[in-house]
């Protein structure tokens, strides 16, 4: 039901839902195209959706490159509405001066990550079903405007991107991250799952909602 492929210099987790028997869903396809697509092969899936927990390039940069491998025209790509900036043509030299804050360091691991900036073909909002799947969008803004997770109700599984993580939260400090709205979204959004709630996060092990609630150092129930 759920793959992981753990991906680039940040070590992003990129998943793989599938949806019956021969298609998939591809979440957060950070870096690592060459990885991904061979695992899609050896499990004989078709992917035909592309979904961005947000826009930062560590978990898009591997989209162009997937898009063209499976024939680009029939992938669709997906991301919330107020993370839009960081996708098509002109969102390069926002994720550039993102990176060079971080000095040196930070321009160089730009150049290992960017390979294009994909362009979004559907526009997601609160309460959306991902087309053909159970998953519901989240918004949960905060590590970024258009932060978004996947929740499924009859499996119990969330996708929170860099939302949530195991004992941990998402940063607030890069463009865009408002702590407050970051904290608001997982009281409101997350923590009021069911506690046995699966948690696949954008990077990290998994956890579940049960343990953040008790254990997050961050935010705890």
């Amino acid at each position: 039901m759920v793959e992981r492929i753990i991906v680039g210099p940040l070590f992003t987790n990129s998943y793989l839902y599938f949806i019956g028997k021969k298609q998939c869903l591809v979440i957060d396809p950070g870096a690592d195209s060459q990885s991904i697509i061979r695992q899609i092969t050896i499990l004989n899936k078709t992917p035909l959706y592309i979904v961005f927990t947000h826009g930062h390039i560590d978990h898009t940069a591997a989209a162009i490159e997937l898009q063209l491998h499976f024939n680009s025209s029939e992938i669709l790509n997906l991301a919330h509405k107020e993370d839009l900036p960081y996708f098509g043509d002109e969102a390069e030299s926002r994720h550039r001066s993102s990176f060079q804050r971080l000095g040196v360091e930070g321009e160089a691991l730009f150049l290992e990550l960017f390979r294009g900036v994909p362009t979004i073909d559907v526009v997601l909002q609160e309460g959306d079903l991902i087309p053909e799947t159970d998953l519901r969008v989240l918004h949960t803004p905060g590590h970024s405007p258009g932060s978004i997770c996947l929740y499924s109700e009859t499996k119990k599984i969330l996708f929170s991107g860099d939302t949530l993580f195991f004992e941990g939260v998402g940063r607030t400090d890069l463009e865009g991250g408002d702590p407050e709205s970051l904290e608001r979204s997982i009281r409101e959004k997350l923590y009021t799952l069911p506690p046995e709630t699966r948690v696949f996060p954008g990077h990290g092990p998994q956890t579940t909602i049960e343990r953040e609630l008790r254990y997050n150092p961050f935010f705890r129930g």
